[in-house]
């Protein structure tokens, strides 16, 4: 089949061409993002492929259905950018990538958490300097704190897996708990109880209705003091401004983000030539104990081939029987 690919890399070409081999698909690559503006480019074409800054919105998905469009082929896990209600409605089928490799978000949050305990980003800067003092570096044991870990699937239980091996008391909170975590010792409380007795808090939730702003001015303040908060979820988990204040007070002691909620505008591009006029970000990265990537945390090379990989599987099983092997579910 032919298929429109949005939001792509030069990384994004190689792995999806190194996969398609058992496929034989037609691709037409497009590094833009999907938007109002830009469906039209995928005008003729069966299927759309979209990552999760493209925008699938009512609007949007009417231009791509009178196209001609009748599948959308997510390559993510997350599908809260999507109106399913509308893909319904157009009779367009919505499939994704379930868990393309759940250990590459837990490591990279893990990572976010050791280079934030002990400031290995600044001590790196200064030692390219030659300045080879450690005041302002002191860190703290992850061995015996408490980590709490908000939703437990397949990533969450990968990071409760790492911190058990840590020797750290692990609390989580789950609509649905998982017996495997249970195994590894995790307890699952309630929110007020997690947030009031972990050190660390790390997300790895989905995005709906109602973890919208999860961490707000309201749930900063049941936690404790100089919390580290780290999110590789969705940016939207988190009320920005309000993480900024508990910053400024230093209740929040740490703050690690892979995701931002308004990152459509910035992650996956290179903007080192021209001024970040997002205040909100740009007062974020003054803070010395606030450490960002770039959305990276699903970027290794097992989860780009899986990505690739399933996302094939389902435009390949539309093509067959009108079914994709990963579904969306019905709103």
């Amino acid at each position: 089949m032919e298929v429109a690919v949005f939001s792509t890399k030069n990384y994004d070409r190689v792995f999806f061409e190194r996969a398609n081999g058992p496929h034989n698909h037609t691709f037409h690559f497009f590094d833009t993002r999907l938007t109002d503006e830009t469906a039209g480019l995928a005008r003729g074409v069966p299927v759309v492929c979209a990552f999760v800054n493209d925008v699938l919105d009512a609007a949007v998905l009417e231009t791509l259905a009178d196209g001609g469009t009748r599948h959308i082929a997510l390559r993510s896990a997350g599908f809260n950018h999507v109106d399913r209600e509308a893909a319904d409605r157009l009779g367009l089928v919505v499939s994704r990538v379930p868990a393309y490799s759940p250990q590459a978000v837990a490591e990279h949050t893990l990572a976010l958490m050791l280079a934030l305990t002990r400031q290995t980003h600044r001590a790196f800067a200064r030692v390219r300097e030659g300045n080879f003092a450690l005041e302002g570096l002191l860190g703290f044991d992850i061995h015996g704190k408490t980590i709490g870990i908000v939703g437990t699937g397949k990533i969450g239980q990968c990071v409760a897996s790492i911190m058990a091996g840590f020797g750290c008391r692990i609390l989580a909170y789950d609509v649905q708990p998982n017996d495997a975590c249970r195994e590894l010792g995790v307890e699952y409380v309630d929110l007020d109880t997690l947030f009031g007795e972990s050190d660390i808090v790390t997300l790895h939730c989905p995005l709906t209705e109602d973890t919208y702003h999860l961490i707000d001015e309201a749930t900063l303040a049941r936690m404790k003091d100089g919390v580290m908060l780290l999110n590789t979820g969705r940016g939207a988990l988190i009320e920005t401004r309000d993480v900024i204040e508990a910053l400024k007070t230093g209740k929040v002691g740490y703050l690690g983000l892979d995701v931002y909620e308004e990152e459509a505008d910035l992650f996956f591009e290179d903007h080192s030539r021209t001024v970040i006029t997002d205040d909100v970000f740009a007062r974020l990265i003054t803070f010395p104990n606030v450490l960002i990537t770039g959305h990276q945390g699903f970027f290794t090379r097992e989860a780009m081939t899986a990505i690739a990989s399933t996302t094939l599987e389902n435009i390949t099983a539309f093509e067959r029987n009108g079914e994709p092997v990963h579904p969306l579910p019905h709103p």
